[in-house]
């Protein structure tokens, strides 16, 4: 009778799935998987587990991505379903990496999820057969069907809770982040509290995480949760980030949403948005210092200047790091999961500032000599033995979307830069797959960005005077746009690139 009241819970799962797509009126919505239901035969709990899998909207079967899993107590449409969007939102802003949701659907939760037995609950105390069940069964199984990583989270509500703090202090290594939500630690007169001394220190080195919910007032209060600060405050090892959070005017069920939002946030700890400072790469001049700007999260990021590789022994990042010499800056910001730090790493060489050529007599200013190629380009490409579709100059109304090809194009810029002043110049480019950026024939960029990562720069010493340019856009994603901008001696203070000046471009006439 059982399992066939968990497939009738799935069938009602499933129908109403479908129908809140149809009634889906916004087109950007992200539709929802179902799932795929499958099940286990368990010889260690002595029958069969159900279950719903939910892997990635952006896997494609025989692709070799591999995903992060989380593991949901509870399952079913009750937990699983809001879990999924949430993990869906938290995902599209950054915040954690598409993830595998592995929806265990329950039979008995007094059963599984309790450690001791208490004769007022008949049938508790099967926790330690239920955590076998997931630890030497269920998560190999996955494992070896679906596209897992190896890397897994386990969530529990109440009960659930409970069963995700016992587990954590058992078989600490089973998961790498445990997300306990407003947790039943009231059992058997603070089981877990007295249990977790003896157990603690055995979390040492593991870097895992424990984020607890709860609520305030008495209501709150009545789980015992406090009780489980004191121990952690006190004993929790190095190698245990954990946190707890009471959230106002909330209720036992109500507190599962913010609880999974913050939960799976501080189960990765990313910040959102990549590693970003700049100048990027450069030369340094002798006894002309620089500054490097740090634009990302500063929030765990450090970094060294001696080519190492940064620790969170290294120094904090701060808003600016001062160079006067050669040097490989390395920035790497921690996260709670070590799969998902962050590096970044800039190239300083020490040379004299760049000698400025003669202007011949046919260069005039007002733009340089732009030519444009219709195809598709890498760059190896050489357009010194090409014929261009279209010849020009860069003047100061030249618009590139004017183009006759929004993709699948080149456009080469060459001529003379006109630097007013001595000093230090910061070239900046938005650009697309392999364009690359010269100066006095020296390959300043070569442009490998992303989405995320989109602006290059270069710092370089020039004399004042005229200096050969050269610019090879290759266009082929029409998200990436040209924009190319620069700081001038005088503005460096002021971080603001702006575009070469038409009057500094020269061309041949």
């Amino acid at each position: 009778m059982k399992i066939r009241f968990v497939l009738f819970v799935i069938l009602i799962v499933i129908i109403s799935s479908k129908q809140n797509v149809v009634k889906a009126q916004d087109t950007v919505r992200r539709v929802f998987d179902i799932g795929r239901l499958d099940s286990i035969n368990s010889e260690i709990l002595k029958e069969k587990r159900f279950l719903q899998v939910f892997v990635p909207q952006g896997y494609k079967p025989g692709s070799t991505d591999k995903y992060d899993v989380l593991y949901v107590l509870d399952g079913g449409n009750w937990n699983t379903g809001l879990i999924n969007k949430v993990q869906q939102f938290v995902e599209g802003e950054g915040y954690m990496p598409p993830t595998i949701i592995v929806s265990v659907l329950g039979i008995d939760r007094i059963k599984d999820f309790t450690p001791t037995h208490i004769n007022d609950w008949k049938t508790s105390g099967g926790a330690a057969n239920f955590l076998g069940f997931i630890k030497d069964e269920l998560i190999p199984y996955i494992n070896k069907t679906y596209p897992s990583n190896g890397d897994n989270a386990l969530w529990g509500h109440s009960l659930g809770g409970l069963f995700v703090i016992n587990s954590m202090l058992n078989e600490p290594n089973t998961f790498k982040s445990y997300i306990a939500v407003d947790p039943s630690l009231w059992w058997e007169d603070g089981y877990i509290q007295k249990l977790a001394p003896a157990k603690l220190p055995a979390l040492a080195g593991l870097n895992i995480t424990l984020f607890i919910s709860g609520r305030e007032g008495p209501a709150g209060e009545s789980m015992k949760i406090a009780s489980m600060d004191t121990v952690l405050n006190k004993m929790a090892p190095a190698g245990l980030t954990w946190k707890h959070i009471n959230y106002p005017d909330e209720t036992h069920s109500s507190v599962r949403l913010k609880s999974i939002y913050d939960g799976l946030k501080f189960s990765y700890g990313w910040h959102n948005g990549q590693i970003e400072f700049h100048p990027m790469n450069g030369i340094v001049s002798k006894d002309k210092p620089i500054k490097v700007w740090y634009f990302g999260d500063t929030a765990k990021a450090y970094y060294t200047i001696d080519g190492s590789q940064p620790t969170i022994s290294s120094a904090k990042v701060q808003p600016e790091i001062n160079i006067d010499n050669a040097t490989k800056v390395t920035v790497k910001q921690f996260s709670n999961r070590s799969r998902y730090d962050k590096i970044k790493t800039g190239e300083f060489t020490l040379e004299k500032a760049l000698s400025p050529v003669s202007k011949q007599k046919n260069m005039q200013a007002g733009g340089f000599h732009y030519a444009y190629y219709e195809g598709e380009w890498d760059s190896t490409a050489n357009f010194k033995t090409l014929k261009p579709q279209q010849e020009g100059i860069t003047t100061a109304d030249f618009d590139i979307d004017k183009l006759p090809r929004k993709n699948n194009y080149a456009l080469v810029v060459d001529g003379l830069l006109e630097a007013k002043e001595d000093g230090y110049y910061i070239f900046v480019l938005d650009a697309d797959k392999g364009s690359k950026l010269y100066l006095n024939n020296r390959l300043l960029i070569q442009w490998e960005g992303s989405y995320s990562n989109r602006t290059y720069s270069y710092i370089l010493p020039l004399e004042k005077g005229f200096h050969p340019f050269r610019l090879e856009y290759l266009h082929k994603n029409e998200d990436f746009k040209l924009k190319l901008s620069y700081l001038t001696p005088g503005a460096l203070n002021a971080k603001q690139p702006i575009p070469i000046p038409a009057d500094l471009q020269y061309s041949a006439r």
